[in-house]
């Protein structure tokens, strides 16, 4: 039995002109990842990731603590679909960057709504793939992983994967993948256990890393 760690990529740049840049703070959380496993003494068979900036440097990250150096596999599958143009989808016109509480809410409204939208066909955002496609993409990698790996798998990715992948092992609707998806923490991890035949959902969401009080601040969304 093999065991598959899915790590969301620790804090982007919401807000700014290159979201797909890890901040300050999101390099930290995937060093402090990296050092928490090392002291627990978990070594990694494999490692798999999109090839967005985020997922590559949340790796990065992980390995340089780590001490490791796994060449990753790139699964282009494993790439978070692009909210913009799904917001863009459902209202046509200029996106403006939120900035305030309140602008992160209308934001978060739009894209939940967008994402119901595309999930269902009713939209095609521009430059993206169909949902089933999206989905293809995700449950590809995963039957790759129960075929071809053994021993402990880290996979990096991003929220909407994620949730897809959970969504999936579990057989829930894709509705659900999205409230899974707005819970997903920066860095958190989500563990399956796995064999030829299955995944199975061990642990959904979790920060191991940044329990003790020290690092309570560390806790991110975006």
């Amino acid at each position: 039995m093999g065991h598959l760690y899915l790590v969301r990529h620790g804090q982007a740049s919401l807000g700014a002109v290159d979201y797909d840049h890890l901040s300050p703070l999101g390099v930290q959380q995937s060093q402090r990842l990296g050092e928490h496993w090392r002291a627990q003494g978990i070594t990694f068979d494999a490692a798999i990731t999109g090839n967005m900036k985020r997922h590559t440097q949340t790796l990065a990250g992980i390995q340089q603590v780590m001490g490791t150096q796994h060449a990753a596999q790139i699964w282009p599958g494993l790439n978070e679909y692009n909210a913009e143009a799904i917001i863009r989808a459902i209202q046509p016109g200029e996106l403006i960057k939120p900035t305030t509480p309140e602008g992160y809410k209308q934001y978060f409204r739009l894209l939940r709504d967008g994402l119901a939208q595309w999930m269902a066909g009713v939209v095609s955002p521009q430059g993206m793939p169909s949902y089933t496609e999206f989905v293809h993409g995700v449950t590809s990698t995963l039957d790759h992983i129960r075929q071809q790996c053994e021993g402990n798998v880290l996979l990096v990715s991003s929220g909407g994967p994620i949730a897809t992948a959970v969504a999936h092992v579990l057989r829930t609707s894709p509705e659900t993948s999205i409230e899974l998806n707005m819970r997903m923490r920066n860095s958190a991890v989500t563990e399956f256990s796995f064999n030829p035949k299955r995944h199975s959902l061990v642990s959904f969401n979790s920060l191991p890393h940044l329990e003790t009080p020290s690092h309570k601040d560390w806790i991110t969304f975006a």
